[in-house]
Protein backbone atom coordinates (compact mmCIF):
# COMPACT_ATOMS: atom_id res chain seq x y z
CA UNK A 1 0.00 0.00 0.00
CA UNK A 2 1.18 3.18 -0.84
CA UNK A 3 0.46 6.98 0.31
CA UNK A 4 0.29 9.80 -2.02
CA UNK A 5 1.49 12.61 0.31
CA UNK A 6 -0.02 15.60 -1.20
CA UNK A 7 -3.56 13.79 -0.93
CA UNK A 8 -3.02 11.59 1.56
CA UNK A 9 -4.83 8.55 -0.42
CA UNK A 10 -3.15 5.27 -0.94
CA UNK A 11 -2.95 2.99 -3.39
CA UNK A 12 -3.01 -0.96 -2.91
CA UNK A 13 -2.93 -3.96 -4.93
CA UNK A 14 -2.02 -7.44 -4.84
CA UNK A 15 1.92 -7.68 -4.04
CA UNK A 16 4.14 -8.72 -6.95
CA UNK A 17 7.35 -9.99 -7.54
CA UNK A 18 9.28 -7.12 -10.12
CA UNK A 19 12.09 -7.90 -12.31
CA UNK A 20 15.13 -6.89 -11.12
CA UNK A 21 16.95 -4.39 -12.72
CA UNK A 22 18.97 -5.41 -16.21
CA UNK A 23 22.66 -4.59 -16.22
CA UNK A 24 23.62 -3.16 -20.12
CA UNK A 25 27.07 -3.01 -21.62
CA UNK A 26 29.09 -0.08 -21.01
CA UNK A 27 28.52 1.84 -23.91
CA UNK A 28 31.57 3.28 -26.29
CA UNK A 29 31.98 7.34 -25.67
CA UNK A 30 32.96 10.30 -27.56
CA UNK A 31 37.01 10.15 -28.91
CA UNK A 32 36.15 14.33 -27.74
CA UNK A 33 37.08 14.76 -24.40
CA UNK A 34 34.79 16.01 -21.78
CA UNK A 35 33.80 16.55 -18.09
CA UNK A 36 32.47 13.56 -16.55
CA UNK A 37 29.05 13.42 -16.37
CA UNK A 38 28.15 13.99 -11.83
CA UNK A 39 25.31 12.10 -12.21
CA UNK A 40 26.35 8.82 -13.07
CA UNK A 41 27.12 7.70 -9.39
CA UNK A 42 23.39 9.20 -8.52
CA UNK A 43 22.28 7.12 -12.12
CA UNK A 44 23.97 4.12 -11.14
CA UNK A 45 21.40 4.33 -7.82
CA UNK A 46 18.58 4.88 -9.78
CA UNK A 47 19.62 2.57 -12.29
CA UNK A 48 19.61 -0.38 -10.09
CA UNK A 49 15.75 0.38 -9.49
CA UNK A 50 15.12 0.62 -12.96
CA UNK A 51 12.80 -2.28 -14.41
CA UNK A 52 14.16 -4.37 -17.00
CA UNK A 53 10.85 -4.01 -18.89
CA UNK A 54 10.99 -0.41 -19.00
CA UNK A 55 13.91 -0.93 -22.04
CA UNK A 56 10.93 -1.81 -24.20
CA UNK A 57 9.30 1.69 -23.40
CA UNK A 58 5.93 0.25 -23.64
CA UNK A 59 2.68 1.27 -24.27
CA UNK A 60 0.31 3.99 -22.70
CA UNK A 61 -2.58 2.69 -21.45
CA UNK A 62 -3.09 -0.93 -13.24
CA UNK A 63 -3.33 -1.29 -9.82
CA UNK A 64 -1.30 -1.15 -6.41
CA UNK A 65 1.55 0.01 -8.01
CA UNK A 66 0.58 3.43 -8.13
CA UNK A 67 1.97 5.95 -5.49
CA UNK A 68 2.95 9.63 -6.16
CA UNK A 69 0.42 10.28 -9.01
CA UNK A 70 -0.05 13.69 -10.51
CA UNK A 71 -4.28 12.62 -9.71
CA UNK A 72 -5.56 11.52 -6.41
CA UNK A 73 -3.97 8.28 -5.08
CA UNK A 74 -5.40 5.28 -7.15
CA UNK A 75 -5.13 1.39 -5.62
CA UNK A 76 -5.74 -1.29 -7.71
CA UNK A 77 -8.65 -3.45 -6.70
CA UNK A 78 -6.28 -6.95 -6.31
CA UNK A 79 -6.61 -9.34 -4.15
CA UNK A 80 -6.04 -9.77 -0.30
CA UNK A 81 -3.24 -12.05 1.41
CA UNK A 82 0.05 -13.09 2.36
CA UNK A 83 -5.03 3.64 -25.18
CA UNK A 84 -3.07 1.51 -26.14
CA UNK A 85 -1.43 0.86 -29.93
CA UNK A 86 -0.91 -2.61 -30.58
CA UNK A 87 0.19 -4.85 -33.74
CA UNK A 88 -4.14 -6.11 -33.57
CA UNK A 89 -6.23 -4.09 -35.34
CA UNK A 90 -8.81 -6.77 -34.13
CA UNK A 91 -12.39 -5.59 -33.52
CA UNK A 92 -14.61 -6.10 -30.65
CA UNK A 93 -16.61 -9.28 -31.71
CA UNK A 94 -19.35 -11.00 -29.29
CA UNK A 95 -18.55 -14.60 -28.55
CA UNK A 96 -21.57 -16.64 -27.32
CA UNK A 97 -24.12 -15.61 -24.66
CA UNK A 98 -26.60 -12.85 -24.94
CA UNK A 99 -27.48 -11.97 -21.58
CA UNK A 100 -31.00 -10.45 -21.20
CA UNK A 101 -32.89 -7.18 -21.96
CA UNK A 102 -31.59 -4.75 -19.84
CA UNK A 103 -35.33 -4.23 -18.20
CA UNK A 104 -34.34 -7.41 -15.25
CA UNK A 105 -31.20 -6.54 -13.41
CA UNK A 106 -31.47 -10.48 -11.55
CA UNK A 107 -32.02 -12.15 -14.99
CA UNK A 108 -28.65 -10.11 -16.21
CA UNK A 109 -26.70 -11.13 -12.84
CA UNK A 110 -27.84 -14.62 -12.81
CA UNK A 111 -26.70 -15.34 -16.78
CA UNK A 112 -22.65 -13.38 -15.68
CA UNK A 113 -22.39 -14.55 -12.72
CA UNK A 114 -21.35 -18.16 -13.99
CA UNK A 115 -18.57 -16.57 -16.25
CA UNK A 116 -17.26 -15.13 -13.58
CA UNK A 117 -14.14 -17.24 -12.00
CA UNK A 118 -11.99 -16.72 -8.64
CA UNK A 119 -8.06 -16.22 -10.05
CA UNK A 120 -5.51 -17.63 -7.07
CA UNK A 121 -2.08 -16.67 -7.38
CA UNK A 122 0.31 -19.12 -5.65
CA UNK A 123 3.96 -18.15 -5.31
CA UNK A 124 7.14 -19.95 -4.84
CA UNK A 125 8.33 -19.51 -1.09
CA UNK A 126 11.17 -20.87 1.00
CA UNK A 127 9.67 -22.51 4.57
CA UNK A 128 12.79 -21.40 6.86
CA UNK A 129 12.36 -23.89 9.11
CA UNK A 130 12.98 -27.15 6.66
CA UNK A 131 14.45 -24.99 3.94
CA UNK A 132 11.93 -26.12 1.07
CA UNK A 133 10.10 -24.08 -1.35
CA UNK A 134 6.54 -24.74 -1.70
CA UNK A 135 3.85 -22.78 -3.46
CA UNK A 136 2.04 -20.55 -1.13
CA UNK A 137 -1.16 -18.01 -1.95
CA UNK A 138 0.20 -14.48 -2.39
CA UNK A 139 -3.02 -12.93 -3.20
CA UNK A 140 -6.76 -13.54 -5.06
CA UNK A 141 -8.63 -11.26 -8.10
CA UNK A 142 -11.02 -11.92 -9.95
CA UNK A 143 -11.42 -13.09 -14.01
CA UNK A 144 -14.15 -13.27 -17.08
CA UNK A 145 -15.02 -16.54 -19.40
CA UNK A 146 -15.13 -14.63 -22.56
CA UNK A 147 -14.05 -17.23 -25.70
CA UNK A 148 -14.62 -20.79 -26.28
CA UNK A 149 -11.91 -22.28 -29.02
CA UNK A 150 -11.44 -26.18 -29.80
CA UNK A 151 -11.13 -27.88 -26.44
CA UNK A 152 -9.59 -24.33 -24.68
CA UNK A 153 -11.42 -21.68 -22.79
CA UNK A 154 -10.21 -18.23 -22.26
CA UNK A 155 -9.75 -15.56 -19.13
CA UNK A 156 -9.28 -12.04 -19.24
CA UNK A 157 -7.90 -10.90 -16.13
CA UNK A 158 -5.32 -8.05 -14.81
CA UNK A 159 -1.73 -8.39 -14.97
CA UNK A 160 -1.14 -7.41 -11.51
CA UNK A 161 -3.86 -10.42 -10.35
CA UNK A 162 -1.61 -12.86 -11.96
CA UNK A 163 1.94 -11.16 -12.05
CA UNK A 164 4.88 -13.17 -9.85
CA UNK A 165 2.95 -16.70 -9.85
CA UNK A 166 4.33 -19.85 -10.02
CA UNK A 167 1.06 -21.44 -10.45
CA UNK A 168 -2.64 -19.97 -10.93
CA UNK A 169 -5.86 -21.68 -9.61
CA UNK A 170 -9.07 -20.74 -10.99
CA UNK A 171 -12.46 -21.25 -8.66
CA UNK A 172 -15.58 -22.02 -10.88
CA UNK A 173 -19.12 -20.76 -10.60
CA UNK A 174 -20.22 -23.86 -9.21
CA UNK A 175 -16.82 -24.61 -6.72
CA UNK A 176 -14.80 -26.23 -9.08
CA UNK A 177 -11.19 -25.51 -9.41
CA UNK A 178 -8.66 -26.13 -11.81
CA UNK A 179 -5.49 -25.05 -12.80
CA UNK A 180 -4.80 -22.34 -15.48
CA UNK A 181 -2.12 -21.83 -18.19
CA UNK A 182 -0.87 -18.38 -18.56
CA UNK A 183 -1.15 -17.43 -22.10
CA UNK A 184 0.56 -13.76 -22.22
CA UNK A 185 0.43 -10.69 -19.80
CA UNK A 186 0.73 -7.13 -20.62
CA UNK A 187 1.78 -4.96 -17.47
CA UNK A 188 1.64 -1.43 -19.11
CA UNK A 189 -1.79 -2.47 -19.70
CA UNK A 190 -2.48 -4.26 -16.81
CA UNK A 191 -4.43 -7.35 -18.84
CA UNK A 192 -3.84 -10.54 -18.97
CA UNK A 193 -4.92 -13.76 -20.56
CA UNK A 194 -5.29 -17.71 -19.40
CA UNK A 195 -6.62 -20.58 -20.57
CA UNK A 196 -8.33 -23.54 -18.89
CA UNK A 197 -9.69 -26.85 -20.01
CA UNK A 198 -13.23 -26.09 -22.62
CA UNK A 199 -15.50 -28.30 -20.34
CA UNK A 200 -15.28 -25.83 -17.92
CA UNK A 201 -16.82 -23.07 -19.62
CA UNK A 202 -20.56 -23.76 -20.09
CA UNK A 203 -21.51 -19.89 -20.13
CA UNK A 204 -19.70 -17.07 -21.95
CA UNK A 205 -20.29 -13.28 -21.77
CA UNK A 206 -20.57 -11.45 -24.75
CA UNK A 207 -18.50 -8.36 -25.06
CA UNK A 208 -19.90 -5.54 -25.77
CA UNK A 209 -18.31 -2.27 -27.11
CA UNK A 210 -17.55 0.40 -24.99
CA UNK A 211 -17.25 3.38 -27.08
CA UNK A 212 -20.90 3.36 -27.71
CA UNK A 213 -20.92 4.75 -23.35
CA UNK A 214 -22.36 7.95 -21.88
CA UNK A 215 -22.40 8.94 -18.85
CA UNK A 216 -25.51 8.63 -16.32
CA UNK A 217 -25.63 4.60 -18.14
CA UNK A 218 -26.00 1.98 -15.44
CA UNK A 219 -23.15 -0.69 -15.27
CA UNK A 220 -22.98 -3.69 -13.11
CA UNK A 221 -19.56 -4.94 -11.03
CA UNK A 222 -19.13 -8.58 -10.36
CA UNK A 223 -16.46 -9.67 -8.76
CA UNK A 224 -14.52 -11.47 -5.83
CA UNK A 225 -14.03 -8.63 -2.84
CA UNK A 226 -11.93 -9.42 -0.18
CA UNK A 227 -11.07 -12.89 -1.34
CA UNK A 228 -13.33 -15.69 -2.46
CA UNK A 229 -15.66 -15.94 0.64
CA UNK A 230 -17.25 -13.18 -1.32
CA UNK A 231 -17.58 -14.56 -4.73
CA UNK A 232 -19.46 -13.02 -7.30
CA UNK A 233 -20.40 -10.35 -5.45
CA UNK A 234 -22.62 -7.89 -7.35
CA UNK A 235 -22.62 -4.05 -7.04
CA UNK A 236 -24.74 -1.44 -9.52
CA UNK A 237 -24.18 2.19 -10.53
CA UNK A 238 -23.84 4.64 -13.45
CA UNK A 239 -20.85 5.58 -15.48
CA UNK A 240 -19.58 8.44 -13.96
CA UNK A 241 -17.49 9.44 -16.73
CA UNK A 242 -15.82 7.68 -19.87
CA UNK A 243 -12.40 7.52 -21.24
CA UNK A 244 -10.45 8.92 -17.99
CA UNK A 245 -6.64 9.55 -18.15
CA UNK A 246 -5.19 7.74 -15.21
CA UNK A 247 -1.11 8.03 -14.93
CA UNK A 248 0.05 4.87 -12.95
CA UNK A 249 3.32 3.32 -12.20
CA UNK A 250 3.65 -0.65 -13.21
CA UNK A 251 6.47 -3.20 -12.81
CA UNK A 252 7.41 -2.41 -16.49
CA UNK A 253 7.58 1.57 -15.70
CA UNK A 254 5.24 4.32 -15.75
CA UNK A 255 2.24 4.64 -18.10
CA UNK A 256 -1.35 6.33 -18.58
CA UNK A 257 -4.47 3.93 -18.41
CA UNK A 258 -7.10 5.27 -20.10
CA UNK A 259 -10.54 3.99 -17.90
CA UNK A 260 -14.30 4.16 -17.51
CA UNK A 261 -15.26 5.89 -14.58
CA UNK A 262 -18.01 4.25 -12.08
CA UNK A 263 -19.62 4.54 -8.72
CA UNK A 264 -20.57 0.80 -9.03
CA UNK A 265 -18.51 -0.19 -5.34
CA UNK A 266 -15.16 -1.92 -6.57
CA UNK A 267 -12.54 -3.43 -3.92
CA UNK A 268 -9.74 -5.13 -3.73
CA UNK A 269 -10.33 -8.47 -5.13
CA UNK A 270 -12.35 -7.30 -7.61
CA UNK A 271 -9.67 -6.58 -9.95
CA UNK A 272 -9.80 -8.28 -13.34
CA UNK A 273 -13.95 -8.95 -12.79
CA UNK A 274 -16.66 -7.52 -14.97
CA UNK A 275 -18.39 -4.35 -15.50
CA UNK A 276 -21.90 -5.10 -17.23
CA UNK A 277 -23.64 -2.52 -19.39
CA UNK A 278 -27.69 -3.07 -18.90
CA UNK A 279 -27.89 -5.85 -21.83
CA UNK A 280 -25.22 -7.89 -19.66
CA UNK A 281 -22.47 -7.03 -21.93
CA UNK A 282 -18.89 -7.50 -20.85
CA UNK A 283 -17.62 -3.56 -21.55
CA UNK A 284 -14.75 -3.04 -19.05
CA UNK A 285 -12.20 -5.05 -16.50
CA UNK A 286 -12.78 -3.79 -13.49
CA UNK A 287 -8.98 -2.85 -12.23
CA UNK A 288 -8.98 0.85 -9.69
CA UNK A 289 -10.36 2.34 -7.06
CA UNK A 290 -9.97 6.09 -5.61
CA UNK A 291 -8.13 5.03 -2.18
CA UNK A 292 -8.84 7.31 0.43
CA UNK A 293 -11.05 7.36 3.58
CA UNK A 294 -13.28 10.56 3.17
CA UNK A 295 -13.62 8.92 -0.84
CA UNK A 296 -16.15 6.83 -2.10
CA UNK A 297 -17.94 5.87 -5.47
CA UNK A 298 -14.31 6.21 -7.45
CA UNK A 299 -13.63 2.93 -9.68
CA UNK A 300 -12.13 2.70 -12.90
CA UNK A 301 -12.41 -0.42 -15.66
CA UNK A 302 -10.43 -0.89 -18.77
CA UNK A 303 -13.04 -0.57 -21.46
CA UNK A 304 -13.61 -3.37 -23.90
CA UNK A 305 -12.15 -1.15 -27.50
CA UNK A 306 -9.30 -0.70 -25.16
CA UNK A 307 -8.52 -4.58 -23.92
CA UNK A 308 -10.01 -6.21 -26.99
CA UNK A 309 -6.73 -5.75 -29.45
CA UNK A 310 -4.62 -6.16 -26.74
CA UNK A 311 -6.44 -9.72 -25.82
CA UNK A 312 -6.46 -10.88 -29.38
CA UNK A 313 -2.97 -10.29 -29.89
CA UNK A 314 -2.10 -11.89 -26.65
CA UNK A 315 -3.94 -15.23 -27.71
CA UNK A 316 -2.38 -14.86 -31.13
CA UNK A 317 1.28 -14.86 -30.50
CA UNK A 318 1.81 -14.60 -26.50
CA UNK A 319 2.90 -10.95 -26.59
CA UNK A 320 2.07 -7.64 -27.17
CA UNK A 321 4.68 -5.99 -29.62
CA UNK A 322 5.39 -2.68 -29.48
CA UNK A 323 8.37 -0.28 -30.95
CA UNK A 324 11.85 -0.73 -28.75
CA UNK A 325 14.06 2.03 -28.13
CA UNK A 326 16.49 0.57 -25.74
CA UNK A 327 17.06 2.63 -22.83
CA UNK A 328 16.19 2.82 -19.18
CA UNK A 329 15.15 5.98 -18.48
CA UNK A 330 14.22 8.49 -14.89
CA UNK A 331 12.35 11.93 -14.69
CA UNK A 332 14.72 14.77 -14.28
CA UNK A 333 12.49 16.58 -11.84
CA UNK A 334 13.59 13.75 -10.02
CA UNK A 335 17.59 14.26 -9.89
CA UNK A 336 18.97 16.93 -7.89
CA UNK A 337 20.14 19.32 -10.13
CA UNK A 338 24.03 19.30 -8.79
CA UNK A 339 24.43 16.10 -10.47
CA UNK A 340 23.58 17.15 -13.80
CA UNK A 341 26.52 18.79 -14.64
CA UNK A 342 26.95 22.03 -17.25
CA UNK A 343 23.06 20.81 -18.22
CA UNK A 344 21.66 24.36 -19.01
CA UNK A 345 19.44 25.67 -16.31
CA UNK A 346 16.33 26.70 -19.02
CA UNK A 347 16.37 22.77 -19.09
CA UNK A 348 13.59 21.70 -16.63
CA UNK A 349 11.75 18.88 -17.75
CA UNK A 350 12.69 15.95 -19.85
CA UNK A 351 13.98 12.08 -18.96
CA UNK A 352 18.01 11.34 -18.34
CA UNK A 353 18.93 7.74 -20.25
CA UNK A 354 19.97 5.91 -17.18
CA UNK A 355 21.09 2.81 -18.32
CA UNK A 356 21.05 1.48 -22.25
CA UNK A 357 20.72 -1.71 -24.10
CA UNK A 358 23.85 -2.68 -25.47
CA UNK A 359 22.58 -4.36 -28.71
CA UNK A 360 19.83 -1.23 -29.43
CA UNK A 361 18.49 0.90 -31.59
CA UNK A 362 20.08 3.69 -28.77
CA UNK A 363 22.85 2.35 -28.94
CA UNK A 364 23.57 2.44 -32.28
CA UNK A 365 22.25 5.81 -33.02
CA UNK A 366 25.04 6.88 -29.95
CA UNK A 367 23.07 7.59 -27.14
CA UNK A 368 24.72 7.79 -23.89
CA UNK A 369 24.18 7.36 -20.12
CA UNK A 370 23.22 10.63 -18.87
CA UNK A 371 21.92 12.41 -21.82
CA UNK A 372 18.79 14.21 -21.14
CA UNK A 373 16.10 13.76 -23.81
CA UNK A 374 13.14 16.78 -24.20
CA UNK A 375 11.63 16.34 -27.54
CA UNK A 376 10.56 13.02 -29.60
CA UNK A 377 9.96 14.20 -33.39
CA UNK A 378 9.70 18.14 -32.32
CA UNK A 379 6.95 17.30 -29.50
CA UNK A 380 8.13 18.30 -25.75
CA UNK A 381 8.99 15.17 -23.51
CA UNK A 382 8.16 16.07 -20.12
CA UNK A 383 8.66 12.41 -18.62
CA UNK A 384 8.62 9.10 -19.22
CA UNK A 385 5.14 8.56 -19.31
CA UNK A 386 5.22 11.70 -21.89
CA UNK A 387 7.96 9.93 -24.08
CA UNK A 388 5.74 6.45 -24.07
CA UNK A 389 2.75 8.59 -25.24
CA UNK A 390 4.53 10.17 -28.12
CA UNK A 391 5.78 6.59 -29.10
CA UNK A 392 3.15 4.79 -29.29
CA UNK A 393 0.58 7.20 -30.48
CA UNK A 394 1.56 7.17 -34.07
CA UNK A 395 4.85 5.25 -34.77
CA UNK A 396 5.40 1.63 -34.98
CA UNK A 397 8.10 -0.73 -35.65
CA UNK A 398 10.17 0.36 -38.78
CA UNK A 399 9.30 3.83 -38.04
CA UNK A 400 12.55 6.76 -37.83
CA UNK A 401 12.00 9.28 -35.16
CA UNK A 402 14.43 12.08 -34.41
CA UNK A 403 15.31 12.92 -30.38
CA UNK A 404 16.18 16.01 -29.64
CA UNK A 405 18.90 15.29 -26.75
CA UNK A 406 21.20 17.70 -24.16
CA UNK A 407 24.60 15.84 -23.54
CA UNK A 408 25.85 18.60 -20.89
CA UNK A 409 25.04 21.62 -22.39
CA UNK A 410 25.33 21.04 -25.73
CA UNK A 411 22.11 20.47 -28.17
CA UNK A 412 22.00 17.42 -30.10
CA UNK A 413 19.35 15.63 -32.47
CA UNK A 414 19.95 12.01 -32.95
CA UNK A 415 17.63 9.82 -34.91
CA UNK A 416 17.17 5.96 -34.91
CA UNK A 417 14.74 3.25 -36.40
CA UNK A 418 12.08 2.09 -33.48
CA UNK A 419 12.67 -2.00 -33.27
CA UNK A 420 10.31 -4.57 -32.00
CA UNK A 421 10.55 -5.30 -28.22
CA UNK A 422 10.02 -9.20 -29.56
CA UNK A 423 13.77 -9.37 -30.64
CA UNK A 424 14.64 -8.80 -26.46
CA UNK A 425 15.27 -11.87 -24.45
Amino acid sequence: MFENNNQNEELTHIESNKPEAVNKEEMQRRDKPKKPFKGKGFLSTVSAGIIGSVLTLTVLPQTDYYQNLAQPGIEQSAGESGQAETASDSEITPTTVSTGTGSDVANVVEDASESIVGIVNYQQQNNRSTGISQDAQAGTGSGVLFKKEGDSAYIITNNHVIEGASTIEVSLYDGGKTEAELIGADPLTDLAVLKIDGKYADNLLEVGDSSALRAGEQVIAIGNPLGLDLSRTVTQGIVSAVDRTISVDTSAGESQLNVIQTDAAINPGNSGGALLNSKGELIGINSLKIANSGVEGLGFAIPSKDFMPIVNEIIETGKVERPYIGIGMTNLADVPRNYLGDLPEEVETGVIVASIDGTSAAAEAGIEEGDVITELNGQPVKSPADLRRLLYADLKVGDQIELTVFRGDEEKTISLTLTSNAMVN
